[in-house]
């Protein structure tokens, strides 16, 4: 009269496979902070930079925006500290990337994964 509606050990498990590949699709690399969360005297090394997040939000392509921050060097390895904030929605944050100074929206720095320096002191 009843189905079975008790779901399989098989379809458990593809369902939690599809869950945890979200879950890491969503994060970062273990340790690793989004740069648009990052306060102004943060500094650390990019590890990662995936042009993914909000596709339609950015103006353009998710691959033009990839290609645009990695042309400006935003690549793994760089070091980057945050200077400023905007006043309003502190947006635009300016960075220095090893020895340049840049603008950058936040939604765009949302992109790029740092992992911070916590150990030394921050320049004011």
């Amino acid at each position: 009269m009843f189905a079975d509606r008790t779901p399989s050990s098989q379809s458990v498990a593809s369902q939690s496979v599809a869950s945890q590949s979200v879950a890491s699709a969503a994060s970062g690399p273990a340790g690793a902070v989004r740069l648009s969360a990052a306060r102004p005297g943060d500094r650390g090394v990019i590890v990662d930079v995936r042009a993914e997040s909000h596709p339609g939000d950015h103006g353009v392509a998710v691959d033009e925006l990839q290609r645009r921050l990695l042309e400006f060097g935003f690549v793994e390895g760089a070091h980057v500290e945050v200077l400023h904030e905007g006043a309003i929605w502190r947006d635009p944050i300016a960075v220095r990337l090893d020895d340049m100074r840049i603008g950058l929206r936040r939604r765009d720095a949302e992109d790029v994964w740092v992992l911070l320096d916590i150990t030394a002191p921050a320049k004011r």
